[in-house]
C-alpha cells in the first residue's frame, strides 16, 4: 500500500514521528508540495495525505490509483468532494484533536490584552523599571476579568470548553448559537447575536464559516459593541471584515483584537489588521500545541488502519 503525504512540515517540523503510519505502507512524506506538483507527487499512490494542500477534480481525476483521501486538519475544504465522490474515493478528517490548544490561545490573547504582558516585559527590559521612583507603574489600565462578560458566538466542543474556563475565572457567559443549546451549562445564557454584541466585555468567535457567518463582523456589527469591548478570533479569518474591523480599531470604536487567523493567510503584506491599533495578530498556531499535533498523527493514522480494516473513522465524503 503506497501512502503519500504531500505537506507534512506545519504538522511535524521534526519534533514528532511518522513511525507508526510508516508501518502501516510504503510511507513517502513530502515537507511541502506545490499544487503544480500534486499529481506527479501523488500518482501511484494508493492513499494520500494532505493538510492544506489541494486535492481537486482537475487533480482526483488523473489519480487512477487513488483509493482514499486523507485531511491532516478538521476542515476539508482542501478536497473536492464531489470528485471524490464520483470516484468512491473516501475522505477522513480528524476532529477534536486541538479543542484545549485552542482554548489556550483564547485566553492567551485575553490575557495579555488584560495585563499587557508583552508591553510591560519589553519597557522593563529597556530599562525604565530600574529607573522607576515607584515600586510599580503600568501603562494601561488592567483589568479584572471576575464578574467581566465573555460572549461565545458558536457553542460547540470549543466553545463549551471556553465557556468552562471562562467561569473558572468569575466571568459571566452569554452564547449565541444556531440551535438551542441543551443542556445549557450553569452559568451561561443564550443570548441572539444583537446581545452578545451590546452586552459582552469580550468576545469570542467560534462558528462555522459559511454563507450566513461570511463577514459576521462588520460595520454593523463592530457598531452594536462597546469601545470597551475586546474581540478574539481563533476559527475562521473571513468571521471577519478584516477593513471595517481595522476602521473600528482605529476609531477607537472597540477596544482591541486578538486573533490567531486572517482570511488570507499566510497574511497579505497590505492586510489592513498588519497596521491597525490595538490589534494583537499570531499566525495560526492556536492549533499547534506539540501534544495536539502529536493526536492530530495518531487520529490520522488510525484513520488509514481503520480504512484498511474496512471500517472507516472520521469520513466526512
Amino acid at each position: 500500500m503506497n501512502i503519500v503525504i504531500l505537506d507534512a512540515y506545519t504538522i511535524n517540523p521534526g519534533d514528532l514521528s511518522w513511525n507508526e503510519l510508516e508501518k502501516v505502507g510504503n510511507c513517502t512524506i513530502y515537507e511541502h508540495t506545490p499544487q503544480e506538483k500534486v499529481v506527479e507527487r501523488t500518482k501511484n499512490a494508493d492513499i494520500a495525505l494532505i493538510n492544506k494542500t489541494g486535492l481537486y477534480k482537475e487533480e482526483i481525476d488523473q489519480l487512477p490509483d487513488l483509493k482514499y483521501i486523507g485531511v491532516l486538519a478538521t476542515g476539508y475544504n482542501v478536497v473536492d468532494v464531489d470528485a471524490a465522490k464520483a470516484r468512491k474515493i473516501p475522505i477522513t478528517n480528524v476532529p477534536a484533536y486541538s479543542t484545549m490548544s485552542v482554548v489556550q490561545m483564547v485566553f492567551a490573547h485575553l490575557l495579555n490584552y488584560t495585563q499587557r504582558v508583552a508591553h510591560h516585559d519589553q519597557t522593563v527590559k529597556e530599562g525604565r523599571w530600574t529607573q522607576s521612583r515607584d515600586f510599580c507603574y503600568w501603562d494601561f489600565t488592567l483589568i479584572e476579568l471576575a464578574d467581566k462578560t465573555l460572549g461565545i458566538v458558536g457553542f460547540g466542543r470549543i466553545g463549551r470548553a471556553v465557556a468552562r474556563v471562562a467561569r473558572a475565572l468569575g466571568m459571566h457567559v452569554l452564547a449565541v448559537n444556531d440551535s438551542p443549546i441543551d443542556p445549557l451549562p450553569e452559568g451561561v445564557k443564550q443570548v441572539d447575536f444583537e446581545r452578545v454584541f451590546k452586552a459582552s466585555d469580550f468576545i469570542t468567535l467560534h462558528c462555522p464559516l459559511n454563507s450566513e457567518t461570511l463577514h459576521l463582523i462588520n460595520k454593523e456589527s463592530l457598531s452594536l459593541m462597546s469601545p470597551d469591548t475586546f474581540l478574539i478570533n481563533t476559527g475562521r479569518g473571513a468571521l471577519i471584515d478584516e477593513h471595517a474591523l481595522a476602521d473600528a480599531l482605529n476609531q477607537g470604536l472597540i477596544a482591541g483584537a486578538g486573533l490567531d487567523v486572517l482570511e488570507e493567510e499566510p497574511a497579505s503584506a497590505d492586510s489592513p489588521l498588519l497596521y491597525a491599533k490595538n490589534c494583537t495578530l499570531t499566525p495560526h498556531i492556536a492549533w499547534a500545541t506539540r501534544e495536539a499535533r502529536a493526536r492530530l498523527i495518531n487520529i490520522a493514522t488510525d484513520n488509514v488502519k481503520s480504512f484498511l480494516e474496512g471500517n472507516i473513522k472520521n469520513r466526512v465524503g
